[in-house]
């Protein structure tokens, strides 16, 4: 047999720790980074799903309030031709003597105008009696229709701009979980470099090489995991 070579040995006993020690850490960085990697994706997916349910909802309240919307314009033309209705209504038992306003009205039920205000809506009837609380028919600086007056309101329009003002938040829900979603996003690419610099550094034959691609692997970690700590989580 041939003899060995003595300082062939030497050198590669040499080489090898160095070897060793940084192919485990290099499989230790490079086991962090798949478990933040994974966290990482978990996240992505739950804010996807956080701006997708947003954007359902937003939408959803967004048809409702144009119902709404819809629903109480029909309910205003309602109290307008109920309004002038009683107005035509009013002239006519004046003109013919059945009733006397000069005091203020008050609604008789055996005259006509009487039965048309008792056929007001209940919304409607409350900004009438205030309405006619001024003394309209006497009164200058009294507001010239019922529809003027604080008390009218329709409840269908409070509800349609409720739904319209939660379809606005629910957009901005979508926008705020569509950026964690790419911070998620982003994250994973910071710690695709460490697996690059960490797989890089167990092919490097000096040893100078070797350290250097660990510690960017290292120092991409360490960004990767303060970043982390910053981006909301959704549970």
């Amino acid at each position: 047999m041939p003899d060995e070579d003595p300082g062939a040995e030497t050198a590669a006993e040499e080489e090898r720790p160095s070897l060793d020690w940084v192919d485990i850490l290099a499989t230790v960085i490079m086991a962090v980074a798949a478990l933040f990697t994974a966290w990482s994706a978990f996240q992505s997916d739950q804010w996807s799903d956080n701006m997708a349910f947003s954007l359902n909802a937003a939408g959803a309240a967004r048809t409702e309030s144009s119902r709404a919307f819809t629903r109480a314009g029909q309910l205003s033309q309602i109290d307008v031709a109920s309004y002038f209705g009683w107005v035509d209504a009013l002239q006519r038992d004046l003109a013919a003597g059945d009733i006397d306003v000069s005091e203020g009205y008050v609604p008789d039920a055996e005259t006509v105008s009487g039965f048309l205000y008792g056929q007001f809506r209940p919304e409607f009837a409350v900004a009438m009696d205030a309405w006619l609380a001024t003394r309209p028919f006497a009164n200058p600086d009294a507001p010239e229709t019922p529809f003027a007056m604080p008390e009218y309101e329709v409840a269908e329009t409070a509800e349609a701009e409720r739904l319209q003002q939660l379809a606005e938040d629910k957009v901005a829900e979508a926008q705020a979980a569509d950026r964690n979603d790419d911070k998620y996003v982003l994250s994973t690419i910071i710690f695709a470099a460490i697996f690059l610099f960490a797989g890089l550094s167990t092919k490097m034959r000096s040893r100078a090489g070797q350290l250097g691609m660990l510690g960017v692997a290292v120092v991409f970690l360490f960004v990767g995991a303060v970043y982390l700590v910053t981006v909301p989580i959704q549970v």
